[in-house]
């Protein structure tokens, strides 16, 4: 892929990415866009947890609605340190914020501990009919002591709760198979068929490295695969990837749209974050979830018409 977009072909990108959004924002009764909740870690390097969300759900139309599970100290590198919330602090959040606003879709994605585990599940099922999407990640990051009942809580309670589970296949496979030791990873079919035995209806492999430079992302339902996508493989490192790809597909979802076109716009809509991703720091590549909103080249070198106003 070429670094910079014309700009027609920028536009043409983030109108493929909204067209179906207004008719679905736009109501006789108001003129709000769909509002999503998200249950995440605070980032301050603005790489990934609640950071990705709120970008990639501003950037399709949706209005985002962040719940902090818990804060992270890192930079664009890795992260140093987990600080633990109170899970009373975590509902009192949600709580809030659910008695004045009506949601369309929510994510979960690192909720930091057990005990947070156990309250989020606990008001997700209180709005069984919001669909959730949840996002398999940062396990590394949780105290060795903490994660086997993690994982299981994130398997009894949260999981029976999940429209669409995704993430790469390493985090998928510690999350739904934490006792697997083999030579190669298991299969989609033995991660499917273990996420329909936990409640899940579909699951999101992403990443899954193929032939030739490229990556695949499989969408599967408990029968079949529904969505196979193969994109060129980035040789940078990236990070807030995943959490960037759920959440824009929660965001998606939101407005309305059916899953496996859903999921097609959230892949092709983070293959553009990456494509125009940069370097703020000395660590990762953040993708850029505005990617559209950025000048080309060529708008940097055209000289404005006088009395055009600009940007400093």
């Amino acid at each position: 892929m070429v670094k910079i977009m014309a700009r027609s072909v920028r536009a043409q990108a983030c109108a493929d990415l909204q067209s179906h959004y207004h008719a679905s924002m736009m109501t006789e009764s108001t003129e709000s866009p769909p509002a999503v909740m998200f249950f995440n870690a605070a980032d301050p390097s603005g790489s990934a947890g609640l950071a990705a969300d709120l970008a990639s759900c501003s950037a399709v139309g949706c209005h985002p609605l962040p719940v902090t599970t818990a804060l992270w100290v890192r930079d664009t590198a890795e992260i140093f340190d987990t600080i633990e919330i109170e899970a009373d602090a975590v509902v009192e959040q949600a709580r809030a914020v659910l008695e004045d606003v009506e949601i369309s879709a929510w994510k979960v994605g690192f909720l930091g501990s057990v005990d947070v585990v156990n309250a989020v599940a606990e008001l997700l099922a209180d709005y069984s009919q919001v669909p959730l999407v949840t996002y398999a990640s940062n396990f590394h990051v949780l105290d060795e002591s903490q994660t086997d009942d993690y994982i299981k809580a994130m398997q009894d309670l949260i999981l029976p709760q999940t429209r669409v589970l995704t993430g790469n296949q390493s985090a998928l496979t510690q999350l739904l198979l934490p006792e697997w030791d083999g030579e190669a990873p298991p299969t989609l079919d033995a991660l499917m068929q273990k996420s329909q035995q936990l409640g899940v209806q579909y699951l999101l492999v992403t990443g899954i490295v193929a032939s030739e430079g490229r990556v695949e992302n499989v969408l599967m339902s408990p029968r079949r695969v529904l969505l196979r996508e193969s994109f060129e493989l980035f040789e940078a490192g990236f990070t807030g990837a995943g959490d960037t790809l759920s959440a824009v597909l929660t965001a998606i979802l939101a407005n309305g749209a059916k899953l496996d076109q859903a999921v097609h716009e959230a892949i092709e809509y983070l293959d553009h974050c990456l494509d125009f991703g940069y370097r703020p720091g000395m660590g990762q590549v953040v993708p850029d979830r505005f990617f559209w909103a950025q000048p080309t080249e060529e708008e940097d070198d055209t000289p404005s018409e006088p009395g055009t106003p600009t940007l400093q």
